[in-house]
């Protein structure tokens, strides 16, 4: 039955081998079979079908959904690489398979969520759902007003101008940023367009959670914050694409591939 079909990376995410995202790499790959056939990207799946990673047979299954605050030290890789030195993966080693929603840069430190739940992570990080993501920022010299309304304002960088956002200057060298899009080091670029180069990166804040653990620790969401935050996502749509142009969606998705991919290691976010 129609019903009962589902996307191969949707049914591969649910398993908490990964997230959908990441599913759709290694469909790419070629490392997935259905069946003892390599699938395309877009194939859908039936309870009954059988479903391989690497040759390894995965079930759909719904263990107890995981979500963490980590508070990523500066040097850890936001990958689910193992093959990769510092991943965050091994550095957290929890006794569960888990993944990153998102980035921060390797240079970069502080918040980023980690969950099993692979429906979760699309709509957290679709650009278009303007989730405030705030970081505290030092930069190499003297922040002057124009650095600050220049900043707040939107800046060139990677063919596009960044969107307003609030800017505060907090030190003669420190400044506090909220932004509601995740381009590629978009704080870096934005400062290094203007003259400055950021000594320090730390995010304090994603949507409702701020950062309250030390670094290199983490602590469950609570059930009143994970209830926030699915109240406060609820209106996105569960997949990227769905408010995305074509061509726009294609290039996000060539993007997402290349943050994984070792020929771009320690190319984060921010």
């Amino acid at each position: 039955m129609e019903e009962n079909l589902k996307r191969l990376n949707k049914f591969i995410g649910e398993t908490g081998f990964c997230s959908r995202r990441e599913a759709d790499k290694i469909i790419e790959e070629g490392r997935v079979t259905i069946n003892g056939v390599v699938p395309e990207l877009g194939t859908k799946v039936s309870p009954d079908d059988e479903v391989r990673i690497d040759g390894k047979l995965i079930r759909e299954k719904r263990e107890k959904p995981v979500y963490l605050a980590f508070n990523k030290p500066v040097g850890i890789e936001c990958t689910t690489n193992l093959e990769v030195r510092n991943n965050i993966v091994d550095y957290i080693n929890y006794p569960t398979r888990i993944f990153p929603i998102g980035r921060l840069d390797k240079a970069s430190e502080g918040l980023i969520f980690m969950t099993n739940d692979g429906d979760i992570v699309n709509k957290i990080l679709r650009a278009r759902n303007n989730h405030e993501k705030e970081y505290t920022v030092t930069v190499n010299k003297l922040i002057t007003d124009r650095f600050i309304e220049k900043m707040s304002n939107g800046v060139p960088i990677l063919d596009t101008i960044t969107r307003k956002c609030k800017v505060e200057k907090i030190s003669s060298t420190t400044f506090k940023i909220i932004l509601t899009q995740g381009l590629n080091r978009q704080i870096r670029r934005m400062c290094e367009y203007l003259g400055y180069e950021v000594t320090a990166l730390k995010r304090i804040r994603i949507i409702n959670i701020s950062l309250d653990v030390p670094v290199g620790r983490y602590r469950d969401l609570t059930d009143a914050e994970i209830k926030e935050l699915n109240e406060l996502i609820e209106p996105s749509s569960k997949t990227e694409e769905a408010s995305l142009p074509k061509q726009e969606s294609a290039k996000r998705r060539t993007e997402f591939i290349k943050r994984d991919d070792p020929r771009f290691k320690g190319r984060g976010d921010y």
